[in-house]
């Protein structure tokens, strides 16, 4: 990102170009401003102005006068010249000085003086360590101080109540407490907390309620590999239940501690007083009522079905957690406990022989292993080739089975062979065959993915070392046909990535159906809305599909579900029946439901040792984050909470979990607002995964990291060795120098500027450069205005117009207003690439690179009048700019806002507190806008005709206006353009046909400039014009196809902005053919 790192100077330096500091102006420039002040009736740039008659007489100079002036300014220009040219040949040399000082003079870690909570004592700008923008010392000691004056804290009036405004609530989505933080959580903590400090800033009650997930599936299986790894193949069963489950608190309350300080370093504006943890008291009662109300009403219930089961974590699995990897043939994977790769994406064709006859039926299968729990072979009751076979039975070559042949009308006749082998206990379509035909239902699987006595011969083998045993068998015995690629999907463990075998266990589920009614009505009737439309319209298809949900785990780390299975004396075996299972806040509660149930009956109860999926629980995070199942303060007032920032990779797993939770037990929407931020990849487009190494710890980003640091953070992961290889070699590419340091501020600027809506983020550390270096120019920008406020200088008590202002300071004031409105619209409309967008613009662009330019000269040599202005307008824009882009960049903005003076009776402590930036109709000035923006065009023009023809003094210029109100603000302002066009000793309104000889620079549809060319060689000037024309008449037919293009949706602003483009299109491309006729003409 080009940036101009003129203005990055130290403090005691003046702003200019790299090559060195530019001289102050002229004699003649300083009058030509002035003279162009003295035509504003409200000007504050000329001795004397105040406002005042503009017809009263003015003091006529002698021509003495006037020739003393002249004098003294030609012999000023020759001594600066000189001067000038001695400083350019200085700079020669300059960067090599610099870089051996710079490594000379490195200053050791910046240590902070502020006791911990205290207010930051905030040290001169002019010491070593606050002279250019450093993120480390900037964002040093607020955030504590924040913390301890509970700035952070939602606000009720005297009576309870939220305030007038209104309130906001953000529950954040919970980190899981698996490891650190990563990029992901970066980008959504800073779009919610910007929502968030928006929001306080607009005068609501604001909460941002902080917390972690237990995350018991993930967080079980990272602590497992951990002991495995560390402590010589520990396994959990060798420690035991309790045991386990203390290693697993203590990795929570390590990594917990960990999530919460990235948090805090981000600036994050989260009330810790209300932090939740889904395993906590409250929300662990809040599980509990809400599974036990389920169960009472019927919609949790106990079923013998088949479940996803992932043999590495010994558990099942819901739909959504399974992964399904589509191949297009036979491949070769791997899988988790195996040395070879295993074959997939292949159909294998046995015989069976029929019992009792010397014929066979020929079936496939794609699983081969799968055969030994077969119980029937399918085939069309119409079939010809089976008919007479149907009713008798297959011999199963490798286990004492008899399998029965039946006619099923779901059957193919035309696919495969026709016969369909049957397996109800291990595939979810022949479940139902199963079902439906009274089939044996056989398991053939431990849970560890070894086969169990119901195998036979091959019980205690591993599953897909049996898949090539049987093969073998199979062709031993002649029953082997051959097999074929298949194209298909494989079933995968979205966390081991092990492959999922259907097995039938009797787990807890749930009817969704009833559930997701209510929760599809509220998104129709706009109670919820869900941005970008396109998540909206996939939560509808989910859910009006909706499956029951297998709620229950086989793990030790989470929420054991609260149900006892009641064991008669006189009863059947444990789980033997779905009739027997009470459920109860305590054993004790549990009992007296068991008694209630069964009368007079002896019994022992046994509790259920499963967790609850996590998705549970996150499911109740809404309300139960806010006291509920209890009649909270908080939860009175604040729920239903107001927005749900989450990714859209979790809209099935967690949102419309929540949706349907919150209606169904608080009878309200849980938020009414869904946004779904994109997915951030690698700078390569990837998923970012650890055993790529491309996963980016955020505070890597902010405080700066070495390579060699990144790599040992790899090495002491739970990454196999191979992992690490590769990972290796993708950190070494990609950063190759570490990462430098950027700070909390550019880290969520930069995200927040990604936040388009559109699709995935490619996420690239370099970019944050360009936004430290515009940390940077606020910094410096902030300190030049800092170091020019007279030591007494006390600003008005509102930053209006006085009526009394200058062009250029009514152009900032225009800018400022429609700055704030654009980004006040934008975050309303959660477009945050464009709330940045308008901030970044109106800072870099308009304040620092214009007006505050542009003031220098009138704060330096102007009256007291003007000095007044001009800094009373410096520092409402200033003040404006900073608490407009706060929200993104907290740090840098309290580091400088607490430096500024504060208004008249304004008593704002933070600028956490500080009202944000509203539209202000008395400043939107557009005509101003105009008005100074020719004036910046056409001194642009002169000075970019100048540079390209390399005249350097004495340079002849016209204006050219093509509209009547620009002929009047040219007119107005034409000392202000040539004094802003250095090189320029004549200039012109020219109204008439444009003289041979002069070049051509088109500023818009209001105006062009025209340059003399001294000796002009018209070939030269024809072939140098030619591109330009081509390029503009390209790009009139960009515009006019983009303009086709725009939705009929679409805002008139917009419309109006792309035909304004257009009309400056269709003149510039006018004005070089014009140009080109005339030197085409002097050429003959």
């Amino acid at each position: 990102m080009a940036l101009n790192h003129a203005s990055h100077n130290p403090t005691g330096e003046k702003t200019g170009p790299a090559t060195g500091q530019p001289p102050p102006p002229s004699a003649e420039s300083k009058n030509a401003i002035l003279e162009a002040a003295n035509s504003d009736i409200q000007g504050q740039s000329a001795p004397g102005k105040d406002g005042g008659d503009a017809n009263a007489p003015k003091k006529e100079k002698t021509e003495k006068e006037l020739a003393k002036e002249r004098a003294k300014a030609e012999k000023e220009a020759k001594f600066l010249a000189k001067q000038q040219k001695q400083k350019q040949q200085q700079a020669a040399s300059a960067p090599k000085q610099q870089k051996e000082k710079k490594q000379q003079t490195k200053l050791p870690p910046y240590v902070e003086k502020t006791p911990k909570g205290d207010k930051k004592i905030l040290e001169p700008l002019d010491d070593e360590y606050h002279k250019a923008y450093n993120p480390s010392v900037v964002e040093s000691a607020w955030y504590d101080w924040w913390e301890k004056e509970g700035f952070h804290k939602p606000e009720f009036k005297s009576d309870g109540n939220v305030k007038d405004a209104g309130y906001f609530v953000i529950s954040i989505p919970p980190p899981n407490v698996t490891g650190a933080l990563h990029i992901g959580h970066a980008l959504a903590t800073s779009l919610q907390d910007t929502m968030i400090r928006w929001n306080r800033m607009q005068g609501k009650t604001v909460l941002f309620v902080p917390g972690c997930d237990h995350a018991g599936l993930s967080t079980q299986s990272v602590v497992e590999n951990m002991l495995y790894r560390r402590r010589n193949g520990t396994t959990r069963h060798d420690l035991g239940r309790e045991k386990f489950v203390e290693t697993v608190w203590e990795w929570k309350e390590e990594y917990h501690a960990k999530i919460n300080k990235g948090m805090k370093r981000l600036g994050g504006s989260m009330d810790w007083t209300r932090e939740a943890f889904t395993m906590d008291e409250n929300l662990s009662a809040a599980v509990r009522q809400t599974f036990i109300q389920l169960h009472d009403e019927g919609l949790i219930y106990r079923a013998n079905r088949l479940v996803n089961w992932c043999t590495a974590l010994n558990t099942s699995l819901s739909n959504l957690e399974v992964d399904q990897k589509e191949l297009e043939g036979s491949t070769k994977l791997d899988v988790p406990g195996y040395d070879k790769k295993i074959e997939f994406g292949t159909i294998w064709n046995f015989k069976y022989p029929i019992d009792g006859t010397k014929e066979f039926i020929e079936v496939a299968t794609t699983r081969p292993e799968t055969m030994l729990g077969d119980t029937g072979v399918a085939v069309h009751p119409t079939d010809e080739r089976y008919k007479h076979l149907i009713g008798k039975k297959v011999k199963h070559p490798f286990v004492d089975r008899l399998l029965p042949i039946f006619g099923a009308d779901d059957v193919e006749k035309d696919f495969g062979t026709g016969a369909v082998k049957i397996t109800p206990a291990h595939d979810f379509n022949d479940f139902k065959r199963g079902k439906a035909n009274n089939l044996e239902f056989i398991n053939i699987l431990n849970d560890d993915g070894t086969m169990n006595e119901n195998a036979g011969p091959f019980a205690g083998h591993k599953r897909f070392d049996v898949r090539y045993e049987i093969i073998d068998e199979l062709t031993k015995l002649g029953l082997y046909v051959g097999k074929d690629n298949n194209k298909m999907q494989i079933p995968l463990c979205s966390k081991s990535k092990d492959v999922i075998e259907p097995v039938l266990k009797p787990q807890w589920w749930m009817y969704m159906k009833p559930l997701a009614e209510p929760a599809i009505e509220a998104v129709r009737k706009g109670e919820i809305k869900i941005m970008p439309a396109l998540v909206e319209r996939d939560y509808f298809r989910w859910m009006e599909n909706i499956d029951d949900w297998c709620i229950s785990r086989q793990l030790w780390w989470g929420h054991q579900i609260p149900a006892y299975y009641v064991k008669l004396k006189e009863g059947g075996a444990y789980d033997s029946d779905p009739q027997y299972w009470v459920c109860g806040e305590t054993e004790e509660d549990a009992r007296k439901k068991a008694e209630a149930k069964f009368p007079g009956k002896e019994f022992e109860l046994e509790r259920d040792p499963d967790c609850l999926d996590t998705w549970f629980s996150s499911g109740l995070w809404p309300f139960s984050t806010l006291g509920w199942p209890n009649k909270t303060h908080d939860f009175e007032k604040l729920y239903p909470t107001s927005v749900l920032e989450t990714g859209w990779d979790i809209i099935f797993f967690w949102v419309a979990r929540m949706i349907m939770f919150g209606i169904k037990m608080t009878g309200k929407v849980p938020f009414t607002e869904v946004y779904n931020h994109a997915l951030i990849r690698d700078s390569e487009g990837r998923k970012m995964s650890k055993s790529l190494g491309n996963v980016i710890d955020p505070i890597d980003i902010m405080d700066g990291v070495s390579l060699e640091t990144l790599t040992e953070k790899l090495k002491a992961g739970n990454l196999a060795p191979k992992e690490i290889e590769r990972a290796t070699k993708w950190q070494q590419k990609a950063f190759a120098g570490g990462i430098d340091e950027c700070g909390a501020d550019a880290l969520r600027f930069t995200l927040i500027n990604y936040a388009t809506g559109g699709g995935d983020i490619n996420f690239d550390v370099k970019v944050m450069r360009g936004y430290r270096n515009f940390c940077n120019k606020i910094y410096q920008a902030t300190k030049y205005v800092l170091g020019n406020l007279p030591a007494d200088f006390k600003p008005k008590e509102k930053g209006g117009k006085t009526g009394k202002e200058s062009l250029p300071e009514r152009w900032i004031l225009h800018k400022l207003t429609i700055a704030a409105r654009d980004a006040n619209n934008a975050l309303q409309a959660r477009e945050f690439s464009k709330a940045t967008q308008a901030i970044y613009g109106y800072w870099y662009s308009e304040l620092c690179d214009v007006y505050i330019e542009n003031s220098k000269a009138i704060i330096r040599d102007g009256t007291t009048e003007e000095k007044q202005s001009a800094i009373d307008t410096l520092y409402t824009a200033l003040e404006g700019g900073l608490t407009m882009i706060h929200p993104m960049m907290p740090f840098l903005t309290e580091e400088l806002w607490q430096r500024l003076p504060r208004r008249p009776n304004d008593n704002t402590p933070s600028i956490v507190r500080a009202a944000y930036p509203q539209y202000d109709q008395t400043l939107d000035d557009p005509k101003s806008e105009r008005d100074y923006e020719l004036v910046l065009g056409c001194s642009k023009g002169l000075r970019s005709l100048l540079s390209e023809h390399g005249i350097k003094e004495g340079g002849i210029g016209l204006v050219q206006t093509l509209n009547p109100e620009a002929t009047k603000t040219a007119e107005e302002y034409l000392a202000s353009i040539k004094a802003l066009a250095k090189g320029t000793a004549e200039l012109k309104i020219h109204s008439t046909e444009i003289p041979d000889g002069y070049s051509v620079y088109p500023v818009s549809s209001a105006a062009n400039i025209f340059l003399q060319i001294p000796n002009p060689d018209p070939a030269a000037e024809i072939k140098k014009q030619k591109p330009k024309l081509e390029e503009s008449a390209k790009a009139v037919q960009e515009q006019q196809k983009l303009i086709s293009e725009l939705a009929s949706g679409v805002s008139e602003e917009i419309k109006a902005k792309a035909d304004a483009r257009l009309k400056d299109l269709f003149s510039e491309q006018k004005a070089y053919e014009d140009s080109l006729a005339r030197f085409e003409k002097m050429k003959l």
